[in-house]
């Protein structure tokens, strides 16, 4: 998954406003981010991606690039 489908499914799942840029940020910096983004941008990759993620290891992610890179890896 490239960094742009990866924004545009946080994206959708969350309604924020994001571009690739917000990669670098941490969620504490992202306007209107909160723990539940997190949840739901984590069943829609298993979803769209057909596998099962660790959700306890992701959790301890840092920001969307974090997240992103980990997904990567799964």
């Amino acid at each position: 998954m490239t960094e742009t489908e990866f924004i545009d499914l946080v994206g959708a799942e969350s309604g924020l406003p994001l571009t690739v840029a917000d990669l670098a940020t941490g969620f504490d910096d992202l306007p209107g981010w909160d723990s539940v983004h997190l949840l739901k941008v984590l069943s829609a990759l298993e979803t769209e991606r057909g596998i099962t993620l660790r959700v306890a290891e992701l959790l301890s992610t840092k920001s969307l690039g974090d997240l992103h890179r980990a997904v990567a890896a799964a």
